[in-house]
């Protein structure tokens, strides 16, 4: 029953497993040499691979701007924001710009705290007296704005039912729907996105302020900083937006209920203007939009005493997450932020340090990874023409070849609950294998001792897998928790928790079967095929979105009652609870707002 935000991941890895498979020409070259400050020749470049990345992913329409400090140094569109129209996409066309939203609504919070009407260390209930969570966590801290801005509060990761529906309610309905839910795990327990968490920040901004969130933002926000095009709705608005692709044809961008957490409406060059205020310590074009002990807060790790976030860092709104083939030492400090809405795909990226920063967007959902990869390809070649500086070349430092024991490989066999879903690892001696998404994944050691994932096309030829090579996979026990972690150029993340299955029931055993949902009304996308059963001792949730993905997700559920299962994991989506009660004589099961029955035929 995970929707689209677990998708994201799951798609990136089914997609590279196609690129294995079918093959494809190889993207441009970056130049080997850029003259100082010459950024005509990293437009050139990132326009060649906009181009093929557009054509191979079928996106319709991208926009893209480049900004050294105070300057936008270039900005251009791509494609069509409307084929019928035969509207061209520009650097001034509007998206969806998704999650980006959240480094919006952050900035408000921190500009209502400066003006003493906010305190971000407060409990939530202090601003919303409503707001309450079952808990089966003892003694913990309350919930906290703070918390809510760095993903930390342990809350569910959204309110499924009624997200994104032709008729959403509004964000202020949340808090009221959340009494009879549980919290996924403790506060400050590990990184666990949650877009609920947004729009319940949102909704205490409201009543902090007594002004309508909208109107709020236009005045703390949007205004100062000069985002003249940019507005905060529930629903796409403004003559300059983009229409929404899938596969090259015109579809429906739905609203979303959660504002606060992803209802941004902006160009390129709007969000250009919140890259140069971070450059410019809090101003705009001269004029202060957030004091520099606010803006300084936001930009400085709040998760360093959470040991099951590892390497992952996260401010206040921005996520801190190194690029790809640059060292740290050599970038300094990166902000970013991503966006995904229904159809519309976004990325955001700032170097500090350099003052150089890129935002990306694009009108389908085919470009969530080549937003990703055109900002990181632009800016490294952009970071290359302001200092000279190119990509990573320092020598690592020499290491003996590990020798790893048949004994410590055999430790990898198991069951983990991942972002890609239930993931079976078996085999013998040095031959082991992965179960994901359906497909059957080699484990081969490395020379560093940690596991890479390689696919083995017709089962015999070894195969890289586009974007997944790099990483090496450990074990560890963090707070007592058997891990999974991915390590990607010396950066380490928790990917997985090792676990064990617990014994069913006959109450849980009896409910086998397969269920619907009798509360979708007119939803974006639904759940179908949802069935729960069992394999290899687990309970299993088994499920796919077929507006979304062909995929199959499977999640372990753990019971903790005859009436109630935790889905099994650490990380977004997992720790939530599944619960059953008995209404006019049926059993129906609730999660993330959705109710459901069992079929009977």
């Amino acid at each position: 029953m995970r929707l689209a935000a677990i998708f994201a991941s799951r798609l990136v890895l089914a997609g590279a497993f196609g690129l294995v498979v079918g093959g494809c020409a190889a993207p441009p070259r970056p130049p080997a040499d850029i003259p100082r400050n010459q950024y005509d020749a990293v437009a050139d470049y990132a326009g060649e691979l906009i181009r093929y990345r557009m054509d191979k992913a079928d996106i319709t329409g991208l926009s893209i701007a480049l900004v050294d400090d105070q300057r936008v140094v270039w900005a251009r569109g791509f494609g069509l924001a409307d084929k019928a129209g035969g509207v061209q996409a520009t650097a001034q066309t509007t998206y969806r710009a998704g999650s980006i939203t959240k480094l919006l609504t952050a900035t408000a919070a921190m500009r209502l705290a400066e003006d003493g009407r906010f305190d971000i260390d407060k409990p939530l209930a202090t601003y919303l007296p409503g707001f309450s969570i079952r808990s089966r966590f003892g003694g913990t801290p309350p919930v906290t704005p703070r918390m809510l801005m760095t993903h930390h509060s342990g809350l569910p990761s959204d309110l499924q039912q009624g997200m994104w529906t032709a008729h959403p309610q509004s964000f202020t309905t949340v808090a009221q729907r959340l009494h009879d839910d549980y919290a996924a795990y403790p506060p400050n327990t590990v990184m666990s996105y949650s877009n609920l968490g947004y729009a319940l920040l949102g909704h205490a901004l409201q009543q902090a302020s007594g002004e309508d969130y909208a109107a709020l933002m236009q005045r703390l926000v949007l205004g100062p900083l000069g985002m003249h095009d940019a507005s905060v709705s529930s629903a796409p608005e403004g003559p300059l937006m983009s229409k929404g692709y899938r596969k090259g044809k015109e579809a429906a961008e739905f609203p979303l209920r959660d504002v606060p957490a992803g209802g941004l409406n902006a160009s390129v060059m709007d969000l250009s203007r919140l890259l140069e205020m971070v450059f410019a310590d809090g101003l705009s074009d001269g004029k202060r939009v957030i004091g520099a002990p606010a803006l300084h807060e936001m930009l400085q790790r709040q998760n360093a005493d959470v040991p099951l976030d590892r390497d992952f860092s996260i401010g206040l709104g921005w996520m801190m997450t190194p690029m790809q083939r640059l060292s740290p030492e050599d970038t300094g400090p990166v902000l970013r932020h991503g966006g995904a809405t229904v159809l519309h795909r976004a990325q955001l990226i700032a170097l500090p340090r350099h003052k150089l920063g890129v935002v990306v967007l694009a009108n389908s959902p085919s470009a969530g990874g080549v937003v990703n990869e055109v900002a990181e390809a632009t800016l490294r070649l952009a970071l290359q023409a302001k200092t000279g500086m190119h990509e990573s070349r320092r020598e690592r430092p020499r290491t003996s070849i590990a020798v790893v024991s048949e004994q410590d490989l055999h430790a990898f066999v198991g069951y983990y609950a991942t972002p890609y879903g239930f993931v079976k690892v078996d085999g013998t001696g040095v031959n082991l294998h992965a179960d994901v998404l359906g497909r059957r994944l080699h484990l081969a050691v490395r020379s560093d001792g940690k596991l890479g994932l390689q696919y083995r096309l017709l089962g015999m030829v070894p195969l890289s897998i586009p974007g997944l090579s790099n990483f090496g996979l450990s074990r560890d026990t963090i707070a007592g928790k058997e891990v999974l972690l991915a390590d990607s150029g010396g950066y380490v993340s928790l990917i997985g928790e090792k676990i064990a299955p617990v014994p069913l029931s006959r109450k849980w055993l009896a409910r086998l079967g397969e269920y619907e949902i009798i509360n979708g009304g007119d939803a974006a996308f639904l759940p179908s095929k949802i069935s729960l059963r069992v394999e290899d001792g687990f309970l299993l949730v088994e499920s796919r979105v077929p507006d979304l993905s062909e995929e199959t997700i499977r999640m372990a559920v753990s019971p903790v009652s005859d009436s109630e299962v935790v889905v099994m994991g650490l990380g977004r989506q997992m720790g939530e609870t599944i619960r059953v009660e008995t209404v006019d004589g049926e059993e129906r099961a609730y999660y993330s707002g959705y109710i459901l029955r069992r079929k009977t035929d």
